[in-house]
Parts: C-alpha cells; sequence; structure tokens
C-alpha cells in the first residue's frame, strides 16, 4: 500500500513569518459609483411599477456590482520569511524567492506610463491596477525561468521592497 501524503515541502518546519501583506481594494470612490449605477439602475426598473421592482432589483444589482468590486480587489501582496532564511513574494498564486533577484526599484507614478508602455516586455510577470500609482520593478536572474522581471502594485512599495530585499534597491529617477 503507498502512502499518499498531502503535506507540502517542507511541512516539518514551523509556520513562515509573515513580514508584510497587503490587499489591494478598489477606492472607496469606486463602491459610492457602483452604488449610484444600483441605485440608478434600480429606479430604472421600478418605474411606474410598485416599491417591491425597486427593492428586488436593487438588491440583484446590488450584489452583482457588489460581487465585481470585490473580485476586482482580490489581489493579495505578501512577503514571507522561511525558517532558513529565504524571503518569498506572493502575488495570489504565484511566488518568487529572493535568491532570484538580481535588482529591484521602486516605480514611481511618474514613470509608469513609459514602464508599461512601449519599455514592457511581453514575457513580463505584470500584476497592474489601475487604482495603484506605483509598482515594485524585480529584475531576475534565474537561468530556468524565462521570465525577464516582476512589475507589481503596490501601495507601499518601499515597504514591500524593505522585506523582501532588504538593502538591494537602486534608486530611480523620475524621468525613467
Amino acid at each position: 500500500m503507498t502512502n499518499l501524503s498531502t503535506s507540502s515541502p517542507g511541512s516539518g518546519s514551523a509556520a513562515p513569518q509573515v513580514l508584510y501583506t497587503e490587499r489591494q481594494w478598489v477606492p472607496w470612490y469606486w463602491w459610492a459609483a457602483g452604488l449610484g449605477l444600483v441605485l440608478l439602475l434600480a429606479a430604472q426598473f421600478a418605474l411606474n411599477r410598485n416599491i417591491w421592482w425597486f427593492v428586488i432589483s436593487f438588491l440583484a444589482v446590488g450584489a452583482l456590482v457588489g460581487w465585481f468590486l470585490t473580485w476586482l480587489s482580490k489581489t493579495v501582496l505578501r512577503v514571507e520569511l522561511e525558517a532558513d532564511g529565504t524571503r518569498w513574494l506572493i502575488v495570489d498564486d504565484a511566488n518568487l524567492p529572493n535568491t532570484v533577484v538580481a535588482r529591484s526599484m521602486v516605480v514611481p507614478l511618474s514613470a509608469r506610463q513609459n514602464a508599461l508602455g512601449r519599455q514592457l516586455d511581453p514575457a513580463a510577470f505584470l500584476v497592474s491596477h489601475a487604482w495603484v500609482p506605483e509598482h515594485v520593478l524585480l529584475v531576475l536572474n534565474d537561468p530556468e525561468d524565462p521570465t525577464p522581471y516582476w512589475m507589481i502594485s503596490a501601495r507601499n512599495p518601499e515597504a514591500v521592497l524593505d522585506a523582501f530585499v532588504p538593502g538591494q534597491r537602486t534608486e530611480t529617477s523620475a524621468g525613467e
């Protein structure tokens, strides 16, 4: 009989220490705009009808809009420290060890358009949201991985870099 184990590699060690975590929620004004849209649609459905048309359409459309905004806000960025000293950047289901990072820098709002435009490598790993103005750029040095770099939205990119690759950050100029 074979013993099938569902444990992960290294499961005998202690749980990793979380150094940084952030969830990238959509801004409050998107929720206010969603509420306005729900009210407008519910009022349209209830036009010249009784109040139940308004209530039912408000609840149905409100649930859809609430689900959509929550789904947009699902990105979680986390930096974990393993017992062996390896730091991991985890973005949703993707993970990256700090041992393969050659350079790292903050991409400020002033350089965002260039970084996401013509300078963007199609093979790069990208997680970008319109409501998060800055990014973290991690240039990789891994011969087994064809991905040249990761560019991730971050509300506090300095804190992400300090937790993930302390002391390795390259400064950027506003004109890059």
